[in-house]
């Protein structure tokens, strides 16, 4: 089955988008772990697929590279900037994640998610943890640059604590108005450029310590804005605020692999 798909990334976390609203396409993990493969396939962080939905706009089944699945934030993003190339477009768009359900609208040339609600923080050791429709930690560091993103992040991410479940690690400094982020992703296992769930979590947790309703972060990837409405049981009314940027357009061949049978 040839595919035609389009390559995505929001603030360099990149994503396979395809549009299976016929609902022909049935993958299996391997089939995702092929795509995103980055000497085998495409290459992405994730790949996704748009898919009708009963009552809202779209359906955003959503594969991490390894074929797992979860929600992501910056693949919301892309998927809402996606359907509307699909024309799916509306001022405020609705959709459904395996997180549950989402709006979506423009600002300022840029794709604004209505995240989940979410718990305030649990505090373990030296590093808290939250849940953002994925699992989180944020770890706060006097130097992110000079910080083995890769090698804490999997010390923490296959620690007893975790690894049943799994959960991404962030790593955070904070600089006068801008909190600098970087991330190991579980389902991944790697640092991304950017995770959008992550710098959601990071803004709550900061907040949680010093106050406020937002916070600008810097990924290696790029900037995000996260907006929130604070209260003593937990976050409300979440936006998480960035770019979406199509790269290039190609052709999947679904039968091109030796293993498939």
């Amino acid at each position: 089955m040839q595919v035609t798909f389009t390559k995505y990334h929001g603030t360099g976390n990149d994503f396979i988008m395809i549009d299976n609203r016929s609902g022909a396409i049935q993958l299996e993990e391997r089939d995702v772990q092929r795509l995103c493969d980055r000497h085998f396939g495409v290459g992405a962080d994730g790949l996704i697929l748009i898919e009708t939905h009963s009552s809202l706009d779209f359906y955003m089944n959503y594969y991490n590279s390894d074929g797992s699945q979860s929600f992501c934030g910056n693949g919301s993003r892309c998927a809402v900037h996606f359907a509307r190339e699909l024309g799916i477009d509306a001022d405020v768009v609705s959709f459904e994640a395996i997180d549950g359900e989402h709006e979506a609208r423009w600002e300022d040339g840029q794709v604004v998610i209505k995240m989940g609600d979410a718990l305030p923080p649990d505090q373990l050791d030296d590093h808290y943890f939250i849940h953002t429709g994925s699992p989180h930690v944020v770890k706060f560091v006097p130097n992110v640059a000079a910080t083995d993103v890769f090698t804490e992040g999997a010390e923490i991410r296959n620690s007893e604590d975790y690894v049943e479940e799994g959960t991404n690690v962030n790593f955070v400094e904070r600089r006068e108005d801008t909190l600098l982020v970087r991330t190991y992703e579980r389902g991944v296992e790697d640092e991304t450029l950017s995770c959008g769930t992550g710098v959601t979590g990071v803004a709550m947790v900061d907040a949680y310590l010093n106050g406020g309703s937002e916070r600008f972060i810097q990924t290696p990837g790029g900037s995000l804005h996260v907006r929130f409405q604070m209260q003593s049981d937990g976050f409300f009314k979440v936006e998480l605020k960035g770019p979406a940027t199509p790269v290039f357009q190609g052709i999947l061949d679904l039968k091109n692999d030796p293993d498939r049978r």
